[in-house]
C-alpha cells in the first residue's frame, strides 16, 4: 500500500490533475469516482493506472479486480493519499489514469457542437452532456476553450467523453471541416439573427456557442449565421449551457416532428 503523498506516481497523477500541459504532454487524464471510472473501463480507453483505496464497497472492488485481470497496474493507497491527489473535497476511493484516444475521422456529419473560446468547466462539461444525450456527431473546442479532460469539466460530463468525440481545433479549421462536409454554421447570438424556432435546422447544421463574456469570435463569426433565443422575461442573456441545450433539441425536434 502506498501511504506517502511523496511517492512518485502519487505525485505525477497530482501534477496531471492540475496542469493541463502535463496531461497534452503524457497524453493521459485522471478519472475519479466508480461512475467515470466504469464508463472510461467499459467503453475500452486503455487504463495506465488505478489507485484505490481498500475500503471501496464491493462494487469498486470488482472493478479493481477486473482492471487487475486487464493487466492495469493497481496501487491501494491509503486515505489521506488518495485525498491528496484528488481534485473533489470528498474522494469517491477510486482514481484511473486514462489514455486521451487518437482524434477519430470525422465522417458522414450530420449535427456537430462548436465551442468557441468556452473557458467555464461546468459549461463545458454540461454542454458535452447535453450533446450526447442528444446523439451529435462530434463536440469541437477551439483554441483558447478550457482543456475538454480536466477534471471540472470530467465531473460535469458525467462520462460524455466516453461517448462521443471531443477534439481539439482552430477556428479556421472548424470552418474547412463544416464547409468540407457541408455544414451550416450557427451561432448563438444574444439579440441578433433569426428566432431559434423559425431558422430551418433541418440540414447539417454546427451549433456555435461562444464564450459568455466575448461571443463567437474571428473566423466562425464572419461564416456563421446568427440565432436568437427569445426571453420573454427579460434578462441579458442564458448562460452558455442553457443556450446551447435549446439549440441543440430544438435541432433534434424539427428533425423528429412532422409538423416540424
Amino acid at each position: 500500500m502506498i501511504t506517502s503523498v511523496k511517492n512518485p506516481r502519487v505525485k505525477e497523477v497530482r501534477n496531471l490533475q492540475a496542469r493541463a500541459k502535463a496531461r497534452r504532454e503524457a497524453g493521459v487524464f485522471v478519472v475519479e469516482g466508480m461512475r467515470l471510472a466504469e464508463e472510461a473501463f467499459q467503453a475500452g480507453w486503455k487504463v495506465q493506472l488505478c489507485l484505490y483505496t481498500p475500503d471501496l464497497a464491493q462494487r469498486g472492488l470488482d472493478l479493481v479486480a477486473a482492471l487487475s485481470a486487464a493487466n492495469v497496474p493497481v496501487e491501494a493507497v491509503a486515505e489521506h493519499v488518495m485525498s491528496s491527489v484528488s481534485d473533489t473535497q470528498s474522494p469517491q476511493g477510486i482514481l484511473l489514469v486514462v489514455e486521451i484516444q487518437q482524434s477519430p475521422r470525422l465522417e458522414h456529419l450530420e449535427t456537430l457542437l462548436v465551442l468557441d473560446q468556452v473557458q467555464d468547466p461546468g459549461n463545458v462539461g454540461t454542454l458535452m452532456r447535453t450533446a450526447a444525450a442528444a446523439g451529435l456527431d462530434a463536440v469541437l473546442l477551439t483554441d483558447g476553450s478550457v482543456d475538454a479532460f480536466s477534471p471540472k469539466v470530467l465531473r460535469a460530463g458525467m462520462g460524455a467523453h466516453f461517448r462521443l468525440p471531443v477534439l481539439s481545433s482552430s477556428a479556421e479549421q472548424v470552418v474547412d471541416l463544416c464547409q468540407s462536409h457541408g455544414l451550416t454554421l450557427w451561432a448563438a447570438s444574444v439579440d441578433a439573427g433569426e428566432s431559434y424556432t423559425e431558422a430551418d435546422l433541418r440540414s447539417p447544421v454546427a451549433i456555435v456557442i461562444g464564450s459568455e463574456a466575448h461571443g463567437v469570435s474571428g473566423p466562425l463569426s464572419e461564416s456563421s449565421h446568427r440565432l436568437h433565443i427569445p426571453m420573454p422575461g427579460g434578462g441579458e442573456s442564458l448562460n452558455a449551457a442553457a443556450a446551447g441545450a435549446v439549440l441543440i433539441f430544438e435541432v433534434i425536434r424539427q428533425r423528429t416532428s412532422p409538423h416540424a
